[in-house]
C-alpha cells in the first residue's frame, strides 16, 4: 500500500475516532496566517503537572506540584513536531556547542491570553511570536511563545520585542526554577541561552516538523 492510500485511510479514521493529540492533528490550523494548532496540557490553575501519555494520547498525572511555583501561561505542545537531530544540530551551531541532543519530545509552547481557561486537554489556535532557547540536562528543549488567536489583549502582538518584559521575565523565571528544590544548593541544570523573535521561532517549528517527519512521517 502506497503512502497516499495510507494517508487517506488515516484521514478517514480520524473522522470516526478521536485522533491522537501528537500524531493525529496537523501542525497548522491556518498556515497562511501562521496559526498553529496547539494541544494544551497545563493551565495556570493546575497544582498537578499533567503530561501527554505518548502511547495512548491521554493526559497522565506526571507529579503533584511540590512548591508554589506555577506556570504563568497556558502550556502544551505543537502536534507533529519532534526535537531530534536537526533541532539539536541547529542549537549546537548557534550556541557553539557539540554535545547537545534533542529531548525526543514534541515542541513545547506557551500561550499568552487574557482569558481564563480552566482546564487542559483541549486544542486552540495560536500565533508564534518568539521563544526561549532552553537546554535541560544537555537536551534541546525550546519553549515557543505564542498568543491566542484573536485575543483582545495579546492578539495584536507580532513579535516578543513588543511583549511586556514582565510577562517574559515571569515565564523565564518559571522555566529556570520549576525543577529546583528550595533550600538546596544544587546547581541548576536548566539554562536559557537566548530569547528569540518570531522569525527564529518559525525556524525552530520548521526544524521540529522535519525532525518529526524523519522519525514518524509517512
Amino acid at each position: 500500500m502506497d503512502k497516499a492510500n495510507i494517508k487517506l485511510i488515516l484521514e478517514e479514521a480520524s473522522r470516526m475516532f478521536k485522533p491522537h493529540p501528537w500524531h493525529g492533528i496537523d501542525v497548522w490550523d491556518d498556515q497562511e496566517n501562521n496559526i498553529l494548532n496547539v494541544y494544551i496540557e497545563i493551565v495556570p490553575d493546575d497544582t498537578v503537572k499533567y503530561e501527554l501519555d505518548k502511547k495512548t494520547g491521554y493526559l497522565r498525572v506526571d507529579r503533584p506540584q511540590k512548591f508554589s511555583n506555577i506556570i504563568p501561561a497556558l502550556y502544551g505542545f505543537v502536534p507533529k513536531t519532534y526535537s531530534g537531530d536537526l533541532s539539536a544540530k541547529h542549537t549546537n551551531e548557534v550556541t557553539n556547542r557539540t554535545d547537545l541532543v534533542g529531548d525526543q519530545d514534541p515542541l513545547d509552547i506557551c500561550i499568552l491570553t487574557e482569558k481564563h481557561i480552566k482546564h487542559g486537554d483541549l486544542l486552540l489556535g495560536a500565533i508564534p511570536i518568539g521563544g526561549f532557547r532552553m537546554i535541560d540536562h544537555g537536551e534541546v528543549d525550546d519553549k515557543i511563545i505564542a498568543v491566542l488567536k484573536n485575543d483582545a489583549v495579546y492578539g495584536n502582538i507580532k513579535d516578543v520585542i513588543n511583549c511586556p518584559e514582565s510577562i517574559l521575565a515571569r515565564l523565564k523565571h518559571y522555566f529556570l526554577t520549576y525543577k529546583q528544590i528550595p533550600g538546596t544548593n544544587e546547581k541548576a541544570k536548566c539554562e536559557i541561552t537566548h530569547l528569540y523573535g518570531r522569525e527564529e521561532a518559525m525556524n525552530i517549528i520548521n526544524l521540529s516538523m522535519m525532525d518529526y517527519n524523519n522519525k514518524f512521517g509517512l
